[in-house]
């Protein structure tokens, strides 16, 4: 909404500055001019630092159930539990070469384990749920666990892992933790955090430098096995404090950063970013335990009501999901817009559909658009490589470097791929030498894959846009290129609100078609059908097909283009799936590995014949 009252970044954020250098083969660097300053020497720094300073204020909070009172620990609780069980870790041998894993979600026990093993120098490796709790042959998670040779694994509670634990037994020796103190196969939490403190604690403390492994983060696993990021403490502490230099109302009050986020710890958004970003700064995290999914998200809302945080986190289809909700609950909304400094979206890019309705909510409720921010980078990058702290004027600007990282810019096609190099960019895969020596340049440059184009070429500091996985755009038979991560985003705002994501295909024919992930629940209530209506009667609903039609057509109009619009759409009845590498976490759809695991699907889209399809 051009021209629309925004609201005040000068009290929020350093303003954006970048330096270019264009170099003879055509590349170019891009840098901040803002050094990056000296940070902590370790994550563990920022938990001592807080215990003492502010040992009674609020680290973390969790509950049951949305009726359940908060649990919280404090920094002063948090460190004396962490220093009894980096006690009982060091007791038993655990290292880099036996770290320690963690199978289950977000949670007070998992934060306080984790933080005990990267105390004395030891990795843990948080390893997402859906592998053991959603996974029918647990292909990924069992290579997962070979790779690592883990002293020690944590599960919430064994009954819910049982089938996960019996499939990875062969592969270790690990001891088996549960957060579940009524557990008799395995040993309670609570038992490693009364274990006495060692002296051996401050010994190890000390010794772990920014360069000792803070924690392995496995990829997504598209194809093949999953890879182990090494992160080191100076990728961790670097972003943070890079964030800082860019987010300066964070040196301002340490009372005043407040989290409401689920978004998984097996993922460097959540990790990283977001539990660092709290850590770091002396704030508090409530833990959220439901998620932008169908019957959990009620849970996001409740928790939302009961704690509104300073910063709002969210990927895509959290943000549509919140809108929906906000636009039926006057009292919530006045109190999301009059309270949260600021939205922040990453995961995917947010089509601008959703940043729409979200600016003219707030300006709506409280006479201004709520600053939008958004940021990019990798489980490689820590994962912070460029930050949008600036009002920006539409969805999907990435922003500028961040301070200490380079960007490095390379024609590829009509694109520019994006390379990064600074303190927060990993060393590389554990046990995958090969991996890692593929993964960077002659100049030390991490190859991300993404692509890039400047807001403005004359300004770069007006910050840069994704433009999508150089991997995944492909030609036409007419040689124009497809953009696939742009289309991608454009095909969902067309079909609002009924795709809940998009595949794009087309490669080597005449013409671009989609493989669309459909919001149930939205094209059910689109036709006008209850609730108990089964995905395929709603699928081929008159209605649904041809409100589809209509998103195709519409799209058409904004680019006639053969590579902007698809003149053809299949609705697909099998959500993502875990297995199949097919979405994460954070629910963004993995392009490549759909096409693969659904080739029946897209000959069914090519064929001419099928009466499936959705076509203008």
């Amino acid at each position: 909404m051009t021209g629309a009252p925004r609201g005040d970044a000068s009290s929020l954020f350093a303003p954006p500055r970048t330096v270019a250098e264009h170099r003879a083969d055509g590349s170019i660097v891009l840098r901040s001019p803002e050094p990056l300053r000296d940070g902590a020497r370790c994550v563990g720094d920022w938990l001592e630092q807080w215990a003492r300073q502010r040992p009674d204020a609020i680290f973390l909070a969790e509950r049951s159930s949305t009726q359940s009172p908060w649990t919280t620990v404090t920094y002063g609780q948090a460190l004396r539990q962490v220093r009894a069980a980096a006690s009982w870790i060091l007791a038993q041998g655990l290292s880099a070469e036996r770290p320690l894993a963690i199978l289950s979600d977000n949670s007070i026990d998992h934060a306080l384990l984790a933080l005990a093993a990267q105390h004395v120098g030891v990795p843990s490796a948080a390893i997402s749920p859906a592998y053991s709790l959603m996974s029918k042959d647990f292909d990924k998670l069992k290579s997962m666990i070979t790779l690592l040779e883990p002293a020690a694994i944590y599960v919430s509670a064994t009954g819910p892992f049982a089938a996960a634990l019996a499939a990875i037994k062969p592969l270790h020796s690990a001891q088996i933790i549960s957060g579940n103190a009524d557990d008799i196969d395995a040993l309670a939490f609570r038992t490693i955090v009364a274990t006495p403190e060692s002296p051996d604690v401050a010994k190890a403390f000390a010794a772990v430098t920014p360069d000792t492994i803070a924690k392995f983060l496995f990829t997504s696993g598209s194809t093949g096995t999953p890879k182990a990021v090494i992160n080191t403490q100076r990728m961790l502490t670097s972003s943070q404090q890079a964030k800082a230099q860019t987010w300066t109302f964070l040196e301002q009050r340490r009372d005043d950063l407040v989290i409401l986020d689920w978004l998984p710890w097996s993922h460097t958004f959540g990790a990283n970013h977001n539990f660092n970003l709290v850590l770091r700064n002396g704030g508090s995290l409530y833990i959220d335990g439901g998620k932008p999914a169908p019957g959990l998200f009620a849970t996001s809302l409740a928790n939302l009501k009961s704690v509104m945080p300073t910063v709002y986190f969210n990927v895509p289809r959290g943000f549509d999901m919140l809108i929906a909700a906000l636009r039926g609950d006057e009292d919530l909304c006045r109190r999301f817009f009059g309270e949260v400094k600021f939205a922040f979206y990453a995961g995917a890019a947010l089509p601008q559909n959703l940043w729409d309705a979200l600016e003219q909510l707030s300006i709506k409720t409280v006479g201004r658009a709520m600053p939008m921010v958004s940021a990019w980078g990798s489980t490689e990058t820590s994962p912070l490589a460029t930050d949008c702290h600036f009002l920006a004027e539409r969805s999907g600007n990435i922003g500028v470097p961040i301070p200490g990282t380079e960007l490095k810019l390379v024609p590829s096609g009509d694109k520019l791929e994006v390379r990064v190099r600074g303190p927060n960019v990993t060393p590389g895969y554990w046990k995958a030498l090969e991996l890692t020596r593929q993964a960077f340049d002659d100049e030390g440059f991490y190859l991300i894959g993404d692509a890039v184009k400047f807001a403005d070429a004359e300004r770069p500091e007006r910050g840069l846009f994704f433009d999508g996985r150089v991997a995944e755009d492909f030609k036409l038979n007419s040689g124009t290129w497809v953009s696939v991560g742009t289309l991608r985003v454009a095909g969902i705002a067309a079909l609002a609100p009924l795709a809940q994501d998009i595949v794009v295909t087309g490669h080597g024919g005449d013409e671009v078609r989609f493989l669309v992930f459909p919001n149930i629940a939205a094209c059910r209530a689109h036709a006008g059908l209850p609730e108990t209506a089964g995905v395929n009667d709603v699928l081929v609903h008159d209605k649904v097909r041809a409100a589809i039609a209509q998103g195709l057509a519409k799209l058409k109009q904004q680019g006639a283009n053969s590579s902007a619009h698809a003149t053809r759409a299949l609705l697909l009845a099998e959500p993502p799936s875990v297995d199949g590498g097919e979405i994460t976490d954070k629910g963004y759809i993995n392009q490549r590995a759909v096409l693969t695991r659904r080739a029946d699907a897209v000959a069914r889209l090519d064929d001419d014949l099928s009466n499936e399809w959705i076509g203008l």
